[in-house]
């Protein structure tokens, strides 16, 4: 695309890739075409793949506990799928993609979109991981808590986006129960409030 891709990528995480693409390149910023590549990357590169620390764990506990949660990413489904199958964690039963929603994060349509999926229309109380700004920036506009990871940006980065709390990774989140609706988690090693 002639664009550096340093620039590119100061930009672009967290993001759908078709918000990017109509920026740096318009004539390629359809889903069909955004889809293929995507669905590519995990092929060709899910050897060099390494899931966040504590990650397996976190999403194995909810999983046998049948506690509601969800995937809500800026990727395409067959990114998500394919990283997933390469890296063999807990499958959710709701996830929300790029296309899904009309406008990509920082706009709280996706996590809005998550939480009806997850049938808790009514409910506030609910926690969104992200290790993005843009995540981070909607899952505060969807009015829900944000517990932010530093494994892609900076703790000035995740700070400056409004994280609740700032993580290093997921080692420090453990699920304790899920009883009546309601899931209660241990946060510690927070960096920041």
């Amino acid at each position: 695309m002639g664009v550096d891709p340093n620039v590119i990528l100061a930009t672009s995480h967290g993001r759908r890739s078709i918000d990017v693409l109509r920026i740096y390149d318009p004539a390629r910023a359809n889903i069909e075409y955004i889809s293929e590549m995507e669905g590519r990357i995990p092929k060709e590169f899910g050897q060099d793949a390494v899931e966040i620390t504590g990650a397996r764990k976190l999403l194995a506990s909810l999983d046998s506990s049948d506690a509601p949660w969800a995937v809500v990413t800026s990727g395409t489904r067959p990114l998500v799928n394919g990283w997933l199958e390469v890296l063999k964690l807990a499958e959710p039963k709701r996830m929300v993609t790029a296309e899904d929603v009309d406008n990509g994060k920082p706009d709280p349509a996706c996590y809005l979109l998550g939480r009806s999926r997850l049938e808790l229309d009514n409910e506030t109380d609910l926690i969104v991981v992200e290790d993005a700004p843009a995540g981070i920036r909607a899952g505060k506009a969807a009015g829900f808590r944000v517990i932010g990871l530093t494994t892609t940006h900076t703790l000035e980065q995740v700070k400056e986006a409004g994280a609740d709390w700032i993580l290093q990774d997921l080692s420090s989140v453990v699920m304790k129960t899920y009883q009546e609706k309601r899931i209660e988690i241990e946060v510690r090693n927070v960096l920041t409030r």
